[in-house]
């Protein structure tokens, strides 16, 4: 009995057997479409809009993005404004603090020589002797307009030719250092009174009036106004020597 009964069941089973596979096969195609479909649904994600107005909701994002936000040149002109509306401001206040500040570097200026006036040429020195031809008084006059010029004293020898000290004197007006003294502090005017000159014996009268015997040679300095500073017909003369006579030139030279 037990096995008459498992027959039909287990031969029901091999019957059964066939459709399933069967029907596995024809499900099987649409199973894998279904897991495709599910697959790409998963993949792109469910889409609040539509494909065709995708592109549009970009095209407005983008206009929309433009407008929000300025040109490049809009912005760096807007930033450069500012900064260009406040350099006149910032030169303004620039100029007076750099314009009176020299350069350290710089190389500090020279001194200027300090100015000097030019020393006048040294006075002719006349020669030894006595010139009887002369006219003393036109000599005396073109020694007190030099004088008036250039400020020196006016020497005037009364002499001889024949006369010993004279001649002594004027060997010490031709030594180096003496004539320099006389360039630069006198003019010489020699005028004989050893002759007949009556007009040269008044002009010793004139700037030596003490009258009486007087010693040759007679040495009077002036100055550029004619006026006696002294007269060694009243003195007496110094020493003629370089350094006698030195001495007396340096004395009355200012």
């Amino acid at each position: 009995m037990t096995s008459r009964i498992l027959r039909p069941v287990r031969a029901g089973r091999s019957a059964q057997q066939p459709r399933s596979a069967a029907s596995l096969r024809a499900r099987l195609p649409l199973v894998t479409a279904a897991v495709v479909a599910a697959g790409l649904c998963a993949a792109c994600g469910p889409s609040s809009q539509s494909v065709g107005s995708a592109s549009p909701a970009t095209g407005q994002s983008s206009q929309a993005l433009s407008s929000a936000t300025p040109p490049a040149s809009a912005s760096a002109s807007a930033e450069a404004s500012p900064s260009a509306s406040a350099s006149p401001s910032a030169s303004a206040t620039a100029q007076p603090s750099s314009s009176p500040t020299p350069s350290r570097a710089q190389s500090p200026a020279a001194p200027k020589p300090a100015r000097t006036s030019a020393a006048p040429a040294p006075a002719r020195v006349p020669g030894p002797g006595y010139d009887s031809s002369a006219d003393g008084q036109k000599l005396i006059d073109a020694a007190l307009s030099a004088a008036k010029a250039d400020g020196r004293m006016v020497l005037l020898d009364f002499g001889a030719n024949w006369c010993g000290n004279c001649k002594a004197a004027d060997k010490v007006f031709a030594q180096p250092q003496t004539a320099a003294i006389l360039g630069a502090s006198y003019h010489l005017v020699k005028i004989d009174i050893g002759g007949n000159s009556s007009a040269n014996s008044a002009l010793l009268r004139k700037y030596s009036p003490s009258g009486g015997t007087y010693t040759m040679p007679v040495l009077i300095v002036v100055n550029s106004s004619g006026k006696v500073r002294t007269d060694t017909h009243a003195t007496g003369n110094p020493s003629l020597t370089a350094e006698g006579i030195n001495a007396f030139l340096r004395k009355w030279a200012s």
